[in-house]
C-alpha cells in the first residue's frame, strides 16, 4: 500500500493541463455523494463539521474527512476542479461533468427510505436524461453531443445500501424473508442491467462499474452483529461476494453485445486485501469520530481524531480519504490483475 500511496502522487504530478476525456460522470451512493443530498429531508446528510475538516472547502456534503474517490479519479482523469453535484450543476458546469451520487440511494427504489429522502439510481438516471438534454441545448447538435459524451468517463458504484438498509434490516424490509441471499444477488443484478444498460441508451460507452466492498468489515455491522472470533461478519460478506461475483460475468455480457461498450469491473475487495498497516494505517475497525448511536454517521461538531491518516473508517461506515486515496489510485492504474477487469480507468480513459 506504501507503493500505491507513491505512485498516485506520482501520478498526480503527470496530470496533463487538459483532462484525458471531456467528461465525468458519476453515479453512487453516500461513498462519492457531494452535496446532492443537503437540501433533502433526510438523516443521511453530512454538511456539518467534523466533515470536511480536511477538505480544501470545509463540509459539503461529502460522507468523510476529505476527499472521495470520486474527487480523487476526476484529479488523475486531469481535471481541474471538482466535478459539481447534480444538485447545484448550472449552465456551463455540465461540460465537464456532472455528479449524481446520494447518500443512502440503492439499486431499489425503496433502498434506504428508514432514513428519509434519497436519490435512487433510477432518479439519478432520469437526472442524467436533464443533462443530456442540457447539453444537447448548450452544444446545439445533437450528433455532437452523441459523440461528445462517448468519449467521457462514467463510474458507477452501487449496492451498498441495498444490503445494509435493506436486506439486513429485516425489522423495515422484507427482503431477506423472500429471498435468499443468492437469489437477492440475482434480484439484484437483473434490475442492475436494465439500469445499466439505460446509462449505455443515454450515451456512455465508458463505464467503470465498482464493486461493493466487505460491508461486514465496517464497524456498524461489527457493532450490530458481533463476528464470533473472527474479523468480520463473515455472514455479510458472504452475501456481498455473490453479487460481486455477478459483476464480471456482466461487463462481459455489455462488452460483447452492446456496439462499442467498454465496461469494467473494478474490485474493491481485491483492492482493499492488503495489509493496511504498511501505509502505516494501524486502526482498522474503530470510527475515527465520535458516531450517533442512531445513524453510524459522526457526531455534529465533536472533534474527530488527530492522527485521521492511521484509520480506515473515518466513521461506522465511511472511508477516511487515505483510504479513498488507496482504491482510487488502484482503479486508475491497477497493481495486481484482480483489481480491474478488463481494464483499469487509465486505460479505459485512452480506449
Amino acid at each position: 500500500m506504501v507503493s500505491v500511496l507513491f505512485r498516485l502522487l506520482e501520478l498526480q504530478t503527470l496530470v496533463l493541463a487538459e483532462p484525458q476525456v471531456p467528461c465525468y460522470f458519476i453515479f453512487g451512493d453516500s461513498l462519492v455523494d457531494n452535496g446532492n443530498n443537503n437540501a433533502l429531508t433526510t438523516l443521511a446528510k453530512v454538511n456539518f463539521p467534523p466533515y470536511g475538516i480536511d477538505f480544501v472547502n470545509g463540509p459539503t456534503g461529502r460522507f468523510g474527512n476529505g476527499r472521495t474517490t470520486a474527487d480523487i479519479l476526476g484529479e488523475l482523469l486531469g481535471f481541474d476542479n471538482f466535478i459539481p453535484p447534480f444538485a447545484t450543476a448550472r449552465g456551463q458546469d455540465i461540460l465537464r461533468g456532472v455528479n449524481y451520487a446520494s447518500g443512502a440511494a440503492g439499486i431499489r427504489a425503496e433502498t434506504g427510505q428508514q432514513l428519509g429522502g434519497r436519490i435512487s439510481l433510477d432518479i439519478q438516471l432520469l437526472n442524467h436524461g436533464i443533462t443530456i438534454s442540457r447539453l444537447v441545448a448548450l452544444q446545439r447538435n445533437l450528433a455532437f453531443t452523441k459523440d461528445y459524451v462517448s468519449k467521457c468517463i462514467y463510474t458507477v458504484g452501487m449496492g451498498n445500501n441495498d444490503y445494509l438498509y435493506n436486506y439486513y434490516l429485516p425489522q423495515y424490509y422484507p427482503t431477506s424473508r423472500l429471498f435468499t441471499p443468492d437469489q437477492f444477488a440475482a434480484v439484484l443484478i437483473q434490475q442492475y442491467s436494465k439500469q445499466l444498460k439505460t446509462l449505455y441508451n443515454y450515451g456512455a460507452r465508458k463505464v467503470a462499474v465498482f464493486g461493493i466492498g466487505q460491508q461486514g468489515c465496517t464497524p456498524a455491522e461489527l457493532a450490530m452483529y458481533g463476528t464470533n472470533g473472527s474479523a468480520c461478519v463473515e455472514m455479510i460478506n458472504d452475501a456481498v461476494q455473490l453479487f460481486n461475483n455477478r459483476l464480471k460475468p456482466l461487463v462481459d455480457y455489455f462488452n460483447n453485445n452492446l456496439y462499442g461498450a467498454n465496461f469494467t469491473y473494478i474490485n474493491i475487495t481485491s483492492i482493499t486485501a492488503g495489509d493496511p498497516s504498511s501505509a502505516g494505517i494501524t486502526f482498522v475497525n474503530t470510527p475515527c469520530c465520535n458516531v450517533s448511536t442512531t445513524t453510524g454517521q459522526c457526531i455534529e461538531n465533536q472533534a474527530p481524531c488527530s492522527n485521521r491518516n492511521k484509520y480506515v473508517f473515518w466513521d461506522a461506515y465511511h472511508p477516511t480519504e487515505i483510504m479513498n486515496l488507496i482504491v482510487s489510485g488502484r482503479a486508475f492504474r491497477a497493481l495486481s490483475p484482480s483489481d480491474a477487469y478488463p481494464y483499469d480507468i487509465r486505460t479505459l480513459a485512452q480506449l
